[in-house]
C-alpha cells in the first residue's frame, strides 16, 4: 500500500514538472495555433498530476480547460483553411462573417466619403453601394473598405454611398490585426486576398481609361467630306 501511494506520488511529481514545463513555455509563445498545442499538451500533463497525485479539484479544473483551449484550436486551423481555399479561388471574404456586426443602411447613405479615417471594412449582405469616384456598383458579396487598413494614416481613397437599401457586415482593422497577431498564416492570405482586390481594381480603372479614351477619340475624329457629284457637259 505505501509503495503504491509512493509510486502514485513518484508519477505525479513528474507529471506535475513535466506539465509546469510546457506552462512555462506558453509565456514564450508569440503566435495562437502553437501556443494553443502546447496548453493541451501542459493540460494532458496536469490532469495526469491530478490523477496520479491524486488531487480531483485539479483534474475538474483541467478538464474544464482542456476542451476549451482544443476548441479554439480547431477555431484557429479552420480560419486559416477557410482563408486558404478563399485565396486560391474567388476572393470570397465568408470566413470573416463570425468576427463581423450587422448593420443596414437606407437608400442616399453615405458610408464613408475620402479622405475620412477609416476604422473598419464591410462585406456586403443585401442592397447595392457605389463608389462615388469611378462609379463602380459594390453588389451583394462583396468586401469593400478594405484598402483602408494599408493606406497611409488610415485614410479612405474613395467615397461609397447606399444606392439599395441593404445591410452590411463590418469588422474593425483592430479585429482584422488582433486575427493577424494570433497567427501570421491569416495575416499572410489576407494580405493576399487584399492584394488581388487592388489589383482587380487597378485593372478595372485601366479598361474604363481605355474607353473614355476610344470614345474621346471618335468624338474629335474630323468629319468625312462630302462627296462631290461630276458635273454634267453642256450639249452641244
Amino acid at each position: 500500500m505505501v509503495v503504491d501511494q509512493l509510486l502514485n506520488f513518484n508519477f505525479a511529481a513528474v507529471f506535475a514538472l513535466i506539465g509546469a514545463s510546457f506552462y512555462v513555455v506558453t509565456y514564450y509563445m508569440k503566435t495562437m495555433v502553437p501556443l494553443r498545442i502546447v496548453g493541451i499538451i501542459a493540460n494532458l500533463f496536469f490532469l495526469a498530476y491530478g490523477y496520479f497525485y491524486p488531487s480531483y479539484p485539479t483534474v475538474v479544473l483541467y478538464l474544464g480547460i482542456l476542451p476549451i483551449n482544443i476548441f479554439r484550436l480547431i477555431e484557429m486551423q479552420r480560419l486559416i483553411r477557410q482563408v486558404r481555399d478563399s485565396s486560391s479561388t474567388d476572393q470570397s471574404m465568408d470566413w470573416l462573417k463570425p468576427f463581423m456586426t450587422k448593420r443596414t443602411y437606407k437608400k442616399g447613405d453615405v458610408l464613408f466619403r475620402k479622405n475620412e479615417r477609416a476604422h473598419e471594412m464591410f462585406y456586403v449582405v443585401t442592397g447595392k453601394f457605389l463608389v462615388s469616384e469611378i462609379g463602380v456598383t459594390i453588389p451583394a458579396g462583396q468586401v469593400f473598405g478594405e484598402l483602408g487598413l494599408l493606406a497611409p494614416e488610415n485614410r479612405r481613397t474613395s467615397s461609397v454611398e447606399c444606392v439599395e437599401s441593404g445591410g452590411v457586415l463590418t469588422i474593425t482593422y483592430d479585429k482584422v490585426q488582433e486575427l493577424y497577431f494570433q497567427n501570421p498564416t491569416f495575416g499572410f492570405y489576407f494580405l493576399r486576398l487584399t492584394t488581388e482586390r487592388l489589383l482587380q481594381n487597378i485593372t478595372r480603372l485601366e479598361t474604363m481609361l481605355a474607353q473614355r479614351e476610344l470614345a474621346a477619340g471618335a468624338s474629335a475624329a474630323p468629319a468625312p467630306a462630302p462627296e462631290r457629284k461630276p458635273a454634267k457637259r453642256a450639249e452641244a
